[in-house]
């Protein structure tokens, strides 16, 4: 408990023994009694006096202080000091449940914040240097100790270790790298010493992106949020007016009645009729979803993306890195006339500028050295391949579709798995087979999205028909569309968008740079963020940390267990307030019954959204 809290907690216990003596103590007079309890309350109420003072001042006026203020200054009118100090004790009471579940709901967020390093170790010259991890450069060789945070993104080019990613993606079993193994900033390095090659400025780093996401997802309120925010502004001075009519005009028209009576009424009516349970239980829901989903390596972007996810209908995923681990090996090289190493060589040659794991795969493959001497040219064909003229030779390297665009004669391989067409100076030289393999988590993933009652679950690729056809397969996929370039992609999402309810979302799942425009397109994107390219972590609503497709139905679980909270904050405060008020009105209810309405109400709803902050695990 920090400083501000033991404070608030000291005044309400000080109020509540003074106005404890105030009922205990047999005084002379009356004045005396009455005299303790407005010591009571200038101990517990100053500051919300004071505060609603100011916003006064400021053109704030109809908001929760001012009618804390106004009820129970207007209680000590009336000579209803009890009340007045009641009403106080119990708003700030309030004050501190709100402010702790804000808190614990923040931490679960902002747990994430540590993640961002304090330093970085470089190499400067002869000499190690600890610097700002923003004054590092790219290229520049940095130094992680056991025990140290990864301040940038980059390659290990000496040692071996175990990293600590659970801040990252929310697995809590470290991760074994050693040489040539790209590691992610944020990561604690656990065991040995690290030199690492910097691949990307701490402006672009891994780290640096999460704590963008995390501190911009408060931005984009959910479609209750705004409801509540319009709702509260329009409420608060239609109250106001209640309850000023309530006071002066039935004394002027009613016979046999009081100032008094109909003041006190009034005054209930003010105490009942703040909107704390609303204002704070909705937002605070809304946060608390989302921190739950960090915790489990889930970044959702905004309260807007975490309120559409409940509505989801239709998944549309792309195979590669989404559904497939995207760890490519060659299996088998056809040849026509020169042998099997040479076609791999120029393959491997016309791709070595890519990191598509295609072309990964086939530098693995290849094994050597790249001699980019040898290669003068290249261009890439999104969605085709590449064309690339090497030690003179023009080599097209890619899928079908390139071949018949360049007009090459090839006969179409019976082989399973993705198929790359290799043609030298026109003419078909090979043909290389790759094969990836399904996540053991996608086959989860699919049963997990059923459970969940989402329609349709279909895949969106750019591999071979026969590939994608047996993925689908395997998977139990309620269809698949294969061969599809970037924006075939996009015309397939927008006929989907066609297929689902008024209400209803369709979401993207992908992880390439060819993803990013579907990312952009569809009601909520989301990217495998491990192993995703910075443009479709970029263009998405929604990152998977883990790269783990089962993710996507926790997240999905997340959102309407937020969303149902949601609404059982709003039906419940607002049948509570409207029946107390009503109550109020006709003089059924007392003060400490309008107390319980606000007070009372704000407690149970901030309650019932903290629940959402103890999910560990969603089966």
């Amino acid at each position: 408990m920090n400083r501000k809290k033991r404070k608030q907690v000291i005044k309400i216990i000080l109020s509540m023994i003074i106005s404890l003596l105030a009922f205990l103590i047999k005084f002379e007079s009356e004045k005396m009694k009455n005299g303790l309890l407005i010591i009571a309350y200038v101990i517990v109420g100053r500051d919300i006096v004071l505060k609603a003072l100011r916003n006064i001042f400021k053109g704030k006026v109809l908001d929760e202080n001012f009618l804390m203020t106004v009820a129970t200054l207007g209680a000590f009118g009336i000579g209803e000091f009890p009340e007045a100090v009641a009403v106080m004790i119990f708003y700030q009471m309030g004050e501190f449940f709100q402010s702790y579940a804000v808190d614990k709901s923040r931490k679960s967020i902002s747990n994430l914040m540590e993640i961002r390093p304090d330093y970085a170790n470089v190499y400067r010259g002869e000499e190690i240097v600890k610097v700002d991890p923003n004054d590092i450069n790219m290229d520049e060789i940095i130094v992680v100790k056991a025990g140290e945070k990864i301040p940038l993104d980059g390659v290990i080019i000496e040692g071996k270790s175990m990293l600590d990613t659970k801040a990252l993606t929310g697995e809590s079993i470290p991760r074994k790298v050693t040489v040539k193994d790209n590691v992610l900033s944020g990561c604690i390095n656990q065991t040995g010493l690290l030199k690492i090659k910097v691949t990307k400025e701490f402006e672009e780093s891994t780290v640096s992106k999460i704590l963008d996401l995390v501190e911009n997802a408060s931005n984009r309120k959910a479609v209750a949020e705004n409801f509540i925010s319009k709702f509260a502004r329009i409420y608060t001075p239609i109250v106001v007016i209640i309850a000023l009519v309530l006071a002066i005009l039935p004394p002027l028209i009613l016979k046999e009645t009081t100032f008094n009576t109909w003041c006190y009424r009034a005054l209930s009516f003010l105490v009942v009729s703040c909107p704390c349970a609303l204002v704070i239980s909705i937002p605070l829901s809304f946060f608390g979803g989302i921190g739950a989903a960090s915790k489990i390596g889930i970044l959702i972007k905004g309260s807007n993306y975490l309120e559409a996810l409940a509505k989801t209908e239709i998944i549309a995923c792309d195979k590669t890195g989404t559904l497939t681990e995207g760890i490519f090996k060659v299996q088998k090289i056809e040849t026509f006339g020169l042998n099997k190493n040479e076609i791999l060589k120029m393959a491997t040659l016309a791709e070595s500028f890519s990191n598509h794991p295609i072309s990964l795969s086939l530098k693995e493959a290849y094994g050597k050295k790249i001699n980019e001497k040898l290669i003068t040219i290249t261009q890439e064909i999104s969605g085709k391949g590449v064309l690339a003229t090497i030690d003179g030779k023009q080599v097209l390297v890619g899928n079908e579709k390139l071949m018949k665009e360049s007009k090459i004669k090839f006969t179409k391989s019976k082989e399973e798995g993705t198929l790359v067409y290799v043609a030298i100076n026109k003419e078909l030289a090979g043909i290389i087979v790759i094969s990836d393999k399904i996540k053991e988590d996608a086959y989860e993933a699919i049963k997990q999205f059923k459970r969940n009652h989402v329609k349709k679950v279909v895949m969106l690729t750019g591999d071979h028909e026969q590939v994608s056809a047996q993925v689908a397969k395997s998977l139990h996929l309620d269809d698949y569309y294969a061969e599809l370039l970037p924006q075939e992609k996009c015309e397939q999402v927008e006929k989907l968008m066609t297929e689902k309810s008024k209400n209803g979302k369709v979401i993207f799942v992908g992880d390439g740079i060819n993803d990013a425009p579907v990312l952009a397109l569809t009601d909520i994107g989301i990217s495998m963020g491990g192993l995703g390219s910075d443009a479709a972590i970029e263009a998405s609503d929604v990152v998977i940390m883990t790269d783990e497709p089962s993710k996507i139905a926790h997240a999905i679980q997340i959102s309407r267990k937020t969303m149902r909270i949601v609404r059982q904050n709003i039906f419940f405060a607002i049948t509570i307030k409207i029946g107390v008020l009503v109550l109020s009105a006709l003089g059924l209810a007392s003060m400490w019954a309008s107390v319980f309405a606000d007070v009372g109400v704000s407690i149970l709803a901030i309650l019932n959204a903290l629940r959402l902050l103890k999910i560990k695990k969603i089966s």
